[in-house]
């Protein structure tokens, strides 16, 4: 198993992945593409790797010394196995690299798999937002880790 930064050639496995995860964020190709090429803000895109192929992904947008946790994806198929913290530890360890001061992302209130991955990993519950999701429309939790 292998967590590296993704390529462009990785984008068709990316949308695959995300589109079978209803509680992903579901981006274009462009949007994957700008996030990798590093044409837009700063950006660290990482899949995980086995030797069937991309089994998840993690994506997290630099804001100076803040990192906001845009999207983690895990395939159906993979989960319950400790992918997403792989990814989580991993990215959190790139942006501690990077003088990073603390990392934010807001969640489905009902992704209960999701928020044990977060509090698991060391975010925090720091409030939430009133129907802040459509389709259907849900309170977000706001989560928030501080390096140390």
């Amino acid at each position: 198993m292998t967590i590296r930064e993704a390529s462009e050639s990785d984008i068709g496995n990316l949308m695959t992945l995300e589109r079978d995860s209803a509680t992903a964020a579901h981006w274009t190709a462009r949007q994957y593409q700008t996030a990798i090429s590093g044409d837009g803000p700063q950006r660290v895109v990482l899949v995980i790797e086995r030797d069937s192929g991309i089994t998840g992904f993690l994506v997290a947008r630099q804001i100076e010394r803040e990192w906001e946790v845009e999207n983690v994806v895990v395939a159906s198929s993979a989960r319950r196995e400790g992918l997403g913290t792989r990814l989580v530890r991993e990215f959190l360890d790139r942006a501690r690299e990077k003088a990073g001061q603390s990392a934010f992302l807001e969640v489905r209130a009902s992704n209960e798999a999701a928020r044990a991955l977060y509090e698991k990993n060391g975010f925090t519950v720091t409030g939430h937002r009133r129907g802040y999701y459509q389709d259907p429309q849900e309170d977000a939790m706001l989560y928030r880790f501080t390096f140390t």
